[in-house]
């Protein structure tokens, strides 16, 4: 076959201009189910509240720590359990963050899937700090094995810290006071470090928070209002007790 031999194909304008409505008709369908499904998934997003995952805390990163009854742990031995762990300098204890940690000390004393632990800070020499994990466990009023008082090399521990927990400062001391995140950390059984998430009521993506308490007595200090009946700090308790209770739901069966 020669190439004159060839016709070319009479193409009829109506099947090409209907054919070309066609696949703008797809188009817009296509484009509006796709819309439709991203707007489903946005809403869907806005009223989710489950605990919004953090980082998850690595095995190879552990962190040792001595207790107050002078003996060695890990953190990786808490796994399976709920932990609220809190960051204090034993000079200038946090008592705003600490009164927390005692009532959630007695509201889930019968749970053995739940435990507190506080982090000591600024630790002396080796001869000293059996004595000073001791005092500061009186101090805060905790007891094993509820509540766990721990403490590590500065450096060592300083760095899991901000390294791990995701802590928005590296502790540090200046002018003799110590300068560090002293929000409440919440890890879950799968030592997942998590945060609240507070739906919109406008609509909008939902507010992720972690728990700072010395932060929402400043909005109280400053008039801000939660529009509820509850100051801030009220509020960010109730919220804290109500993501403990969905992760302590979500993780297993509730402890005996």
């Amino acid at each position: 076959m020669r190439a004159n031999d060839l016709e070319p194909v009479n193409v009829d304008p109506k099947v090409l201009r209907r054919t070309a409505w066609i696949l703008v008709v797809v188009m817009v369908v296509g484009g509006s189910l796709i819309l439709m499904a991203y707007q489903k998934m946005a809403r869907e997003a806005a009223k989710d509240t489950r605990p919004s995952y953090v980082t998850q805390i690595s095995d190879r990163k552990d962190l040792l720590f001595k207790r107050q009854d002078g003996e060695l742990a890990e953190l990786k031995w808490m796994k399976g359990k709920v932990l609220v762990v809190q960051s204090v300098p034993r000079v200038d204890v946090d008592e705003l963050t600490t009164g927390v940690m005692r009532r959630l000390a007695e509201r889930y004393k019968e749970r053995d899937d739940f435990e507190l632990v506080t982090l000591m800070l600024d630790a002396g020499g080796k001869d000293e700090v059996d004595g000073e994990l001791k005092n500061l466990a009186g101090k805060l009023g905790a007891e094993l094995p509820k509540w766990t008082v721990g403490t590590n090399e500065q450096e060592t521990l300083h760095k899991f810290i901000k390294n791990e927990f995701k802590a928005n400062l590296l502790p540090y001391e200046k002018d003799g006071k110590w300068k560090y995140d002293g929000s409440l950390v919440l890890i879950d059984k799968e030592r997942h470090v998590r945060r609240a998430v507070v739906p919109q009521e406008r609509g909008g993506a939902p507010y992720v928070t972690g728990f700072d308490f010395q932060q929402a007595a400043a909005w109280d200090r400053d008039g801000i209002k939660t529009g509820t009946e509850f100051t801030n700090v009220e509020e960010m308790e109730r919220l804290l007790i109500k993501t403990v209770e969905v992760l302590l739901e979500e993780s297993g069966e509730k402890g005996k």
